[in-house]
């Protein structure tokens, strides 16, 4: 069975440069990664939030939001 993976971010370098890493290091075959773009897709803000998400970009797995660098504060996405 797969763990369920999501990597939210907003679109800027950061966020841009961590979506490849993430991309290329989670194996496949064990996670199911999905990215979540907030600055298009504002209405999953509040899903960020509810779990876990301070700041973007953040991978979100097993029920655990990790902080990666700092692109932006979830507050300017709302």
């Amino acid at each position: 069975m797969k763990t369920k993976a999501i990597f939210y971010h907003a679109g800027c370098p950061v966020c841009v440069a961590a979506e490849r890493n993430v991309a290329v290091a989670l194996d496949p075959a064990r996670y199911d990664l999905e990215i979540v773009h907030l600055g298009t897709a504002k209405a999953r803000v509040s899903e960020a939030e509810k779990a876990g998400v301070k700041s973007v970009p953040a991978l979100v797995m097993g029920g655990a939001a990790y902080h990666i660098n700092f692109g932006a504060g979830i507050e300017v996405l709302r």
